[in-house]
């Protein structure tokens, strides 16, 4: 290798990882997976390191459009297994740092939103051509015209896929607030009163619709169907702490643009917990227990 491939090589290397977050944040918000959107960055590191770029004008644009269609072409694949799916899906917890990396009150809740489980769930029923296009628009602020580029569709078109996905989105999302304060205070206290093993502490503090949604693959233990109604909700998680194992450490962290409870048995994680909260009450109680998922999640 020569000094001016080597350093060719070099720049190329650094340009990529200066857009790196931009393309997996477009990954995940695609597909919902960590491992999966982080195959589809390399897969885009790989093809932007081996071919001719002496034409490109806009690297940020050229690698986002080489991510999205990778990431569409993965999703249409594992689509189908998640129809084969054992009882809810949920998309793997990603641990974020919106506070300190969005400083901006206004973009910090529009980032928050669309990494929010709630809205991931969503989007799992946009076909994928509509999930791009949100997810670049809504989360990103791409502008239509790199948007239609990046797909190779026309300006009209993007803007027809736009429209149509947000009124999907809008109409099947939970309401829930991204004040993250409000947030962090009702996940403490949701924990006081679910260790607590009080029934009456625990509904004063979930909506009377609220739902429980349990994510285990069928690979350990969470309901297969989604729990229905505030005493259904609360007479499972008092169930659920009765049978905790002993010892079982618990840590109040940041993921998916809000607060978190993860539970760690013996130094490993063993549940996630997140709440959608909005008018002061608990309107969905996520769950994750799925060992595929929560690998990730090893505490430093």
């Amino acid at each position: 290798m020569t000094a001016d491939t080597a350093a060719e090589a070099a720049d190329a290397a650094a340009l990529f990882e200066e857009h790196r977050s931009v393309l997996t944040g477009v990954a995940y918000r695609m597909l919902g997976r960590v491992a999966d959107a982080e195959d589809v960055v390399q897969e885009a590191w790989l093809r932007w390191s081996s071919e001719d770029r002496e034409d490109v004008r806009a690297p940020r644009a050229y690698l986002v459009r080489i991510t999205t269609r990778l990431a569409i072409d993965r999703l249409r694949h594992v689509q189908s297994r998640r129809e084969a799916y054992v009882g809810p899906w949920l998309p793997e917890p990603l641990a974020t740092d919106l506070g300190t990396d969005v400083p901006d009150t206004a973009d910090r809740a529009v980032l928050a939103e669309s990494v929010s489980l709630a809205v991931l769930v969503v989007l799992e029923s946009l076909s994928p051509l509509e999930r791009a296009v949100f997810v670049l628009r809504e989360a990103f602020g791409f502008p239509y015209g790199e948007i239609a580029a990046a797909l190779d569709r026309s300006d009209a078109a993007v803007r027809q896929l736009a429209g149509r996905a947000r009124k999907h989105v809008d109409e099947r999302k939970p309401r829930f607030d991204v004040d993250p304060v409000e947030r962090r205070e009702m996940t403490e206290r949701f924990l006081a009163a679910a260790g607590g093993g009080d029934l009456g502490d625990l509904l004063t503090l979930l909506a009377p619709t609220a739902r429980l949604v349990g994510d285990s693959g069928g690979k350990s233990r969470a309901p297969l169907r989604i729990v229905e109604s505030a005493d259904k909700v609360a007479r499972f998680l008092l169930g659920a702490a009765k049978k905790s194992v002993p010892g079982m450490e618990v840590r109040l962290t940041e993921f998916n643009g809000g607060p978190a409870l993860l539970f760690l048995s013996g130094g490993r994680p063993d549940s996630f917990f997140q709440l959608d909260v909005a008018d002061g009450l608990i309107q969905t109680v996520y769950i994750v227990r799925n060992p595929d998922k929560l690998a990730s999640l090893m505490p430093e």
